[in-house]
């Protein structure tokens, strides 16, 4: 995107915005990948911070040689997995039993039903092996192409795809979803209702 380019530019010789910019431009999105990743909105919110905090360390000599987004979701993957991987890790209560999220719509109602529907989702991504899941939030929250989730995942791209059509049929049966329910829709669903309840 060359709209991009011109950011990282003017990024490198610490003009303007930029960087607060790229943030705005980009930091949903990461949120939501990094939720999907790690089911813990909180914890997300610091990954995708420390992100931020790392890229803001290489102004100045920050080369982009392909999508500033798929550079950074491939960081805050790398992070995330981290994350979960680390014996430290810091234990976050259950999302339903303290958290509550608020979606955009202005009814009470809108925001219980689109709270309900975030917590089947977080809970239905807890229960994927961490592989399906991160090829499937990858994809879907990431916006990263196949070659690019196998890249990421070390794995072939048949097997990145592979990865996916699991994670898609193991969430349509958990999200109670009819078998011949299209898995392109429940992608899409995915996405619309992490993109409404995520801050």
């Amino acid at each position: 995107m060359l709209d991009d380019r011109i950011l990282i530019w003017q990024f490198n010789r610490r003009q303007g915005r930029a960087a607060h910019r790229i943030y705005e431009r980009y930091k949903h999105d990461l949120v939501t990948l990094a939720a999907s990743l790690l089911t813990d909105v909180s914890l997300a919110e610091d990954v995708v911070h420390d992100v931020f905090v790392g890229f803001l360390g290489s102004a100045g000599r920050f080369r982009l040689t392909g999508s500033l987004k798929g550079y950074l979701c491939t960081c805050v993957a790398n992070a995330a997995r981290n994350c979960n991987k680390s014996e430290r890790r810091r234990r976050c209560e259950s999302l339903d039993a303290n958290r509550t999220y608020a979606g955009q719509g202005s009814q009470p109602e809108s925001r219980v039903r689109l709270n309900e529907e975030f917590l089947r989702l977080a809970h239905a991504l807890e229960q994927l092996p961490y592989e399906q899941r991160e090829a499937l939030a990858l994809r879907v929250y990431g916006g990263l192409t196949f070659p690019a989730v196998a890249a990421q995942q070390g794995v072939s791209v048949a097997t990145a795809k592979g990865r996916f059509r699991y994670a898609l049929d193991k969430m349509r049966s958990l999200m109670g979803q009819p078998e011949h329910a299209d898995r392109e829709a429940l992608s899409q669903g995915l996405g619309v209702v992490s993109r409404e309840v995520t801050p």
